[in-house]
């Protein structure tokens, strides 16, 4: 499409209906250019560019067009901009500037349309709206479940939902993202910050094993928000509401945040000198009484590629024939699919297994070698291997509980040293208590289920009470200087060696029409 043509060259046209992941209507009207040997004035987002083409799109008819079309636009949107969530990213506030008039002449009351709850996450300020239709489009051809639609026609068109039909699908919030101007609006965000106030970092969805490409937006500190970044070949422009909402789990109460020991039957708050001393004592005392093969490291799939890594060489340090066991891999049972309305070609997949880097920690099992085990033949403990376990270290870090109703024997006896997230019943019985930095807070790297691997850095600090347990595993190694992501690759050899942190923001690519 010309529109696209002129967006990759660097000649910013306006636009609005247009969207590279969804259908063209050329509902807008900005985009109108001017060709050579065609009359009228054509939609730059619908005129397929060919052999020889001449576009005007700075011409005086061009122009005079989108002046019209932004006065027009602006004879019923509020100027309510210093209380809009959008402002700061709207485009009809550029457009205005760059395009627009410099004075109104609309003298008449504007018209005003009601502000609807329409689903458990969005907010919809009818009078914003512009009708570019992007989430009616969205929610037939990529959720597929058309909850939204145009009511009326002419000055009394809204979009609305159908009755006792709201939108609730699992990628209902993508339509706040791709929505231009104010119109749709996350609750959760609702007058929390100013956009330009906002840092953002590009990050991995931690949720499951699909990879999702996100940024988080954060500012002093904190995170606000979660938007998608475009990756081709892992989620486009979409990713799942419970991808947005997974900082959350960051700012739970029920995280812990002080390390803890046991001291005589009691546990006690303690540095975390004295929790890792305890801890080493503990285990290396196990060595001692019962020697090689007493111990076990659980690596949890919250784990990245490096931390599971270096826990494993420690660990394996000190007792050559420590068993490493893949922690649990919860699962929803089946992948949740989503369909073009007409088509049914699959537009998107959600993962059923809820955790992001199963995969990646098996490679590392694979790369250290020696004894291993999964959860399930870890909880059953029937081989030789497992029936000499007497103690071990266990990392948790999942986004809930993940302690099942009946716990394994070896969670009830023996010297445990635990690191988590969240607090749980394994983490009151543990001897020693490690709190852990949330994936938001650290960096390194996970494979999803298509054998990508995938880096992602830290947004925000850790608590001051918390530390990375990459940080932990490299001072209990005794490594040289700092804890570095990026360094411990390099030692751990193909593939992770090439894996390099995400750069400048992938391009997107051009809309390509499909027979329906």
């Amino acid at each position: 499409m010309v529109l696209q043509a002129c967006l990759d060259a660097g000649v910013d046209l306006p636009y609005y209906c247009y969207h590279p992941g969804l259908s063209i209507p050329a509902s807008c009207r900005i985009c109108l250019i001017e060709v050579e040997g065609i009359p009228k004035l054509v939609p730059s987002c619908q005129t397929p560019v060919r052999e020889g083409m001449i576009v005007h799109s700075t011409s005086p008819k061009a122009t005079a067009n989108r002046k019209a079309v932004m006065e027009y636009l602006l004879t019923s949107h509020p100027i309510d901009c210093p209380v809009c969530d959008q402002a700061g990213e709207c485009f009809l506030q550029d457009y205005s500037f760059q395009h627009g008039r410099a004075e109104a002449r609309f003298q008449e009351a504007k018209e005003r349309q009601p502000k609807k709850d329409i689903g458990d996450h969005v907010l919809l300020y009818s009078d914003r709206c512009i009708y570019c239709t992007r989430c009616v489009r969205f929610t037939r051809e990529i959720s597929g479940t058309s909850e939204l639609y145009v009511n009326g026609r002419n000055a009394t068109q809204q979009i609305d939902v159908f009755p006792g039909k709201p939108l609730n699908n699992k990628l209902s919030v993508n339509v706040v993202d791709i929505c231009p101007v104010g119109a749709l609006l996350e609750k959760d965000f609702l007058f929390k910050q100013r956009v330009w106030l906002l840092k953002n970092t590009p990050s991995i969805s931690p949720v499951d094993s699909g990879g999702e490409n996100i940024y988080l937006d954060h500012n002093e500190g904190t995170i606000y928000r979660i938007r998608p970044r475009f990756n081709a070949s892992v989620n486009r422009w979409w990713i799942s509401d419970d991808t947005r909402y997974a900082y959350k789990v960051v700012y739970d109460p029920a995280r812990l945040r002080k390390p803890t020991r046991k001291q005589h039957g009691s546990t006690i708050e303690t540095e975390w000198a004295a929790a890792l001393e305890s801890a080493v004592a503990g285990l290396r005392q196990l060595v001692g009484d019962h020697g090689q093969g007493s111990l076990y490291a659980m690596l949890s799939p919250m784990m990245t590629c490096e931390e599971a890594w270096l826990l494993g060489r420690w660990i394996r340090s000190m007792d050559a024939g420590a068993v490493l066991v893949l922690g649990p891999v919860p699962s929803s049972g089946e992948d949740e699919t989503f369909h073009h309305y007409l088509t049914h070609q699959e537009t998107f997949r959600i993962k059923a297994e809820k955790v992001p880097n199963a995969a990646g920690v098996r490679r590392v099992m694979d790369l250290l070698g020696g004894p291993n085990a999964t959860y399930e033949q870890f909880a059953a403990g029937t081989t030789p291997e497992l029936k000499n376990l007497k103690g071990g270290w266990i990392v948790g870090g999942y986004l809930s509980n993940w302690i099942p109703s009946v716990q394994p024997e070896l969670f009830k006896r023996g010297f445990k040293v635990v690191q988590d997230l969240l607090g749980n019943s394994l983490t009151t019985g543990a001897d020693v208590v490690l709190p852990v930095a949330a994936w938001a807070e650290k960096e390194g790297c996970w494979e999803n289920y298509q054998g990508l691997i995938q880096c992602f850095e830290p947004a925000v600090r850790p608590p001051e009470s918390i530390r990375r347990e990459g940080d932990v595993f490299h001072s209990l190694l005794s490594e040289a200087g700092v804890y570095n992501a990026s360094l411990v690759r390099r030692r751990m050899g193909d593939p992770f060696t090439c894996v390099a942190v995400p750069a400048a923001e992938e391009a997107e690519p051009a809309y390509e029409f499909q027979e329906l």
